[in-house]
């Protein structure tokens, strides 16, 4: 009989929570350390980025001074990062705009991408590995395999540029860059389809793999072999028996890639174009925008903590043993 989970600190379940909370702010803790660092020790200077290359010594002086570049290394972390924490991210002395709603507004747009990638990937990845474990060792599964690494291998600058070389030059079916889509299916499909396909290609060998190997194992288990005794057809035995038992790992693979879909946009929006959190940053290093360079990473580091906290909690919410308490 099913037990009722009391989040005591003594429950198996409780305590994971706690401790990828802690973890979870350490993490962001020395991210917001190492980027604050690497913002201060990128070559060029901030006051001659915003100034340009005629302003004079003095003039450059001042406005680093004026943005407190001249504190102390610790005082301006201090001050940076309480802003942070009370939403006061500063203004970007290069595009003289906010830096909190710039940034979000850019991650927005970034997860309206994410999203359309996860919508393609989760079905056809699990499907197809899904195919490759019910026919282990035959064409189908070395056919989706050998796709899949072929795809893993393949960098998403490579397969973007071949992409737009193909759709938008070639066919002309897509155009080259991508822009915020408006709130309709054409629209959608029309500006993120195209820029959705490398990540695509990335994340489906892996994810096709975890099914995979999911699904195999499933299928060699005594419970299935029991079901099969007990005259279920092999259709009954992967819905009733297989896939949920295997799909658990997959699952947790899936929330993890989430993390990676937000992280992992630098180039593909970068070679598109698109305004999303990932080519801002890009653009923020490029420019020496040390405010607008520190929240992106900070924001795209709370996402990805986030997404993994999410996949451990999911993992231990399917596994029976946290969930029961670790009672048999």
């Amino acid at each position: 009989m099913a037990r009722l989970i009391s989040f005591s600190g003594r429950h198996p379940l409780a305590s994971l929570v706690v401790k990828r909370i802690w973890l979870a702010l350490v993490t962001l803790f020395l991210v917001s350390v190492i980027v604050f660092a690497v913002a201060r020790l990128m070559p060029g200077d901030v006051g001659r980025s915003v100034l340009g290359p005629y302003a004079s010594a003095t003039q450059v002086a001042a406005l680093d001074q004026q943005l407190g570049l001249d504190r102390p290394v610790l005082a301006q972390y201090v001050s940076y990062i309480g802003g942070f924490l009370r939403g006061d991210w500063g203004t970007s002395p290069v595009l003289s705009v906010p830096v909190r709603p710039y940034v979000v507004s850019h991650l927005v747009n970034s997860l309206y991408l994410a999203a359309l990638a996860l919508i393609e990937i989760v079905p056809l990845s699990i499907g197809l590995g899904v195919v490759a474990g019910w026919f282990r060792d035959r064409w189908p599964d070395r056919l989706i395999s050998v796709t899949g690494v072929s795809l893993l291998a393949l960098p998403e600058f490579v397969s973007g540029t071949i992409l737009i070389v193909v759709f938008s030059v070639e066919l002309r079916w897509f155009p080259a860059t991508a822009q915020v889509p408006a709130p309709s299916v054409p629209s959608i499909f029309r500006n993120l389809f195209l820029p959705s396909l490398p990540l695509l290609f990335v994340l489906f060998g892996y994810i096709a793999r975890m099914a995979r190997a999911g699904t195999a194992d499933a299928l060699a288990s005594s419970y299935a072999r029991t079901a099969y005794l007990k005259g279920l057809t092999g259709q009954a035995v992967l819905w009733r028996h297989v896939l949920r038992n295997s799909l658990t790992p997959t699952i947790t693979v899936i929330a993890v890639q989430l993390g990676y879909l937000i992280g992992g946009l630098v180039v593909t929006e970068t070679l598109f174009s698109y305004p999303g959190i990932g080519n801002l940053i890009y653009t923020a290093a490029v420019d020496h925008d040390q405010a607008m360079l520190q929240a992106g990473v900070l924001l795209i580091a709370g996402v990805y903590t986030a997404a993994n906290m999410l996949a451990d909690l999911a993992y231990a919410v399917l596994n029976p043993r946290l969930r029961l308490g670790g009672r048999s």
